[in-house]
């Protein structure tokens, strides 16, 4: 299984980069890896935030393949614990999933045509975390799920 992570905004900051590479790195070991860093749009600051979650969308579209399993991430979303991001994981490999697709929208959200994409919505907290923080967390949980999936000694339960 091949997992993307597919994320609209500026590229790795360097206050997460060291910790989002190291942790890339290390998911290599047992899946395919890679991010799609979507850049915002032209004059994102004049654009009402329906029409930048629009443009946002249009782009995120062309990027998602017929295949694909896509992970929204969203406040709203339903809480797992790190196994249970285990067993998503899991379940996904076990069905013959090829493409595991994790999105991290604008700033604003995705529009209700890339939510309806999603075949699951996963929130990583009540709170709402920057674009930055947000990657760090997902990419350090997709790597500890790795290691709950293989019985590992990295995640302590």
């Amino acid at each position: 299984m091949k997992i993307l992570v597919l994320t609209v905004g500026k590229v790795h900051e360097n206050h997460v980069k060291e910790g989002i590479e190291l942790f890339s790195e290390r998911i290599r070991h047992y899946f395919s890896f890679q991010w799609d860093i979507i850049p915002p749009p032209r004059n994102a600051g004049k654009m009402s935030t329906e029409e930048l979650k629009y443009e946002e969308g249009r782009v995120i579209l062309s990027r998602i393949q017929s295949g694909d399993q896509v992970i929204l991430l969203d406040e709203r979303g339903t809480l797992l614990s790190s196994s249970g991001v285990a067993n998503l994981l899991e379940k996904k490999a076990n069905q013959g999933c090829s493409r595991l697709l994790f999105l991290i929208g604008g700033a604003y959200g995705v529009s209700e045509e890339i939510k309806s994409r999603a075949q699951f919505i996963w929130s990583l907290s009540p709170l709402v975390f920057p674009h930055m923080l947000a990657r760090l967390i997902v990419v350090e949980q997709l790597y500890r799920a790795c290691t709950i999936m293989r019985n590992e000694k990295y995640h302590h339960s």
